[in-house]
């Protein structure tokens, strides 16, 4: 048996960092949102008792470093499954970006899965052992619109945000989350305001939404890596409407509503950064039962 899935990737509208935890993770506070920007994942059942991942991107590991290899072991020791399966991952979505394809990736193999081998495991208790991979994949399961809490695993839905294109730029670098956390410094930072973020999404209100995104992890990935800020500025200079980085970057993004402007930006970037593309955001039409 085969069966597709995508597996979208997340920006963030917001991201704020309250506190270290005792248990090593920080406090976070943010909300994300999906685009159509997927990776697609293929899984096939095997006679033989292994789980095979498949990619012809070198940057994706094809063992146990894989997140959505760690799903389908999550799931087979969780439920003591006899059966192989092999998970092709065509990547779409680029790596070490800031833009959650890991986990997007072992979300859409913990929902893939749950079909394939007939587990019967709601969206809830996917997210849950999500969890236990990372911190983006619960929020991964179920898509579209939230707030995120804890370490990002705990999901307050949200509506979808105004429509609007997505124009997303990726400098040829990839950046270690762990790092830009570990150079953070909690004392120096312009915090968000994520509940005029949730006001503006109820609202409806896209002008508000553009006023009020903030990621308190730009100070160190701007600082460290001058092409990002460069292209934050060059987004900005080409008309954009708001522009962020999206969790530790490298990835920025800029929110357009016009399509001629959107054309506009789109083809500027496309001048001095080899990754850039144009979405829509998912909203919640993303979701799945």
């Amino acid at each position: 048996m085969k069966l597709m899935i995508k597996a979208p990737a997340k920006i963030n509208l917001t991201l704020d960092v309250l506190h270290k935890r005792p248990d090593g993770y920080h406090e976070v506070e943010m909300i994300m949102t999906t685009v159509d920007l997927a990776d697609r994942l293929e899984l096939e059942s095997l006679n033989k008792n292994e789980i095979r991942i498949i990619s012809h991107n070198r940057f994706v590991p094809d063992d146990s470093r894989n997140l959505a290899y760690q799903a389908a072991r999550l799931l087979k020791d969780r439920y003591g499954i006899k059966k192989g399966v092999s998970i092709q991952i065509d990547k779409i979505i680029p790596v070490a970006a800031g833009l959650a394809g890991g986990s997007s990736d072992a979300a859409a193999a913990l929902k893939g899965l749950n079909q394939l081998w007939d587990l019967g495991l709601s969206l809830d208790e996917l997210a849950e052992i999500g969890a236990e991979i990372g911190s983006d994949v619960s929020f991964c399961v179920y898509g579209g619109t939230a707030l995120a809490t804890g370490r990002g695993e705990k999901i307050e839905h949200l509506p979808a945000p105004p429509n609007c294109w997505v124009v997303l730029a990726k400098p040829t670098i990839g950046v270690s989350t762990g790092e830009v956390y570990k150079n953070l410094k909690l004392d120096r930072m312009m915090r968000p305001d994520t509940r005029a973020m949730i006001e503006a999404i109820k609202e409806s209100n896209y002008e508000k939404m553009c006023r009020n995104m903030g990621n308190v992890l730009e100070s160190v990935t701007l600082h460290a890596h001058p092409e990002v800020a460069l292209i934050k500025e060059q987004m900005i200079r080409f008309g954009a409407d708001a522009v962020l980085m999206s969790g530790s970057g490298p990835t920025v993004f800029g929110l357009i509503r016009h399509d001629s402007r959107m054309h506009r930006v789109y083809n500027c970037l496309r001048g001095f950064c080899d990754q850039v593309y144009a979405v829509r955001m998912l909203g919640d039409t993303d979701l799945v039962d």
